[in-house]
């Protein structure tokens, strides 16, 4: 069973339901670990002045926005930790719409809701809601300090919370300036009926188990390959005992935060979109 990543409850009205979020997707794709060649140690990254080229410490570096063109507003760790949203455990729902008319380029991560605490019977009710009136929740959620815009919807017996981009990080498909030879395209009626009997004939159910991503299928082939007959390397020790001492700091950190993630807070719905100054 996947390990929750976060707990608290779904908000709507005076309707709490206690649920576990757990990530409907995971990464495969295959990490490339720069290395240096005559050595083989762990090569890292570096702060480095892009002017004159120069490493600098982490000291003398501060967070900054561009507010016009080469002009920046520097902000300190204080303020930027004061802008943060208030960390709740709470999803709230401030709307339903009907499941269509979210545009598919608002969609970014799915996540799997699970009833925590003996909510299945209310976790139930608003699946069952949801799925006979065609409509999805909008809600809004805190995760990892960052605020979030989501949709709750049903997939068979569960409940899934996708997060949304906000509006702002949207392109509008006007940006792409398609001219009238796609606009006003006059399709010849027996090139449609000829593409329809085309699409028809590679027309197939949906086999998730037969898709796969060959570029990373070859490279852990050759992995495997080079591997069979020797050709490995040994990275340095010392470097790798550092690299693995700092995700453990890592790990050790997260777990800190997220015991550090409590108390409730009113629903909120997303706060309006303050003007920016033009560049």
């Amino acid at each position: 069973m996947a390990r929750a990543i976060w707990k608290g409850a779904i908000s709507f009205g005076l309707v709490h339901i206690p649920v576990s979020l757990n990530s409907a997707v995971r990464s495969e794709r295959v990490d490339f670990d720069w290395l240096d060649k005559r050595s083989m140690e762990p090569v890292g990254y570096k702060r480095v002045n892009k002017v004159t080229g120069k490493e600098i410490d982490k000291d003398n570096i501060v967070k900054g926005v561009e507010y016009e063109k080469g002009r920046y507003v520097v902000l300190s760790e204080d303020e930027i930790r004061t802008a943060r949203p208030e960390a709740t455990q709470s999803i709230d729902i401030f709307s339903f719409v009907e499941a269509g008319d979210i545009p598919l380029q608002h969609f970014d991560t799915p996540y799997y809701l699970s009833p925590d605490r003996r909510g299945g019977k209310v976790y139930a009710l608003l699946r069952e809601t949801l799925q006979s009136t065609g409509k999805v929740a909008l809600a809004t959620v805190v995760l990892h300090t960052r605020q979030h815009l989501a949709l709750l919807r049903p997939l068979d017996e569960a409940l899934v919370m996708i997060t949304l981009r906000w509006p702002e990080e949207v392109r509008s498909v006007e940006t792409l300036e398609l001219d009238k030879s796609v606009t006003d395209a006059k399709v010849d009626k027996r090139e449609l009926d000829m593409a329809k009997r085309l699409v028809e004939d590679m027309s197939g159910p949906w086999a998730p188990d037969t898709y796969h991503d060959a570029f990373r299928q070859t490279i852990l082939d050759l992995v495997e390959e080079k591997a069979s007959k020797g050709k490995i390397e040994t990275v340095d020790k010392a470097a790798d005992a550092a690299s693995a001492q700092k995700g453990a700091d890592i790990i050790d950190l997260t777990e800190l935060l997220k015991r550090s993630l409590g108390g409730k807070a009113k629903s909120k719905k997303p706060a309006p979109k303050r003007p920016r100054k033009a560049s």
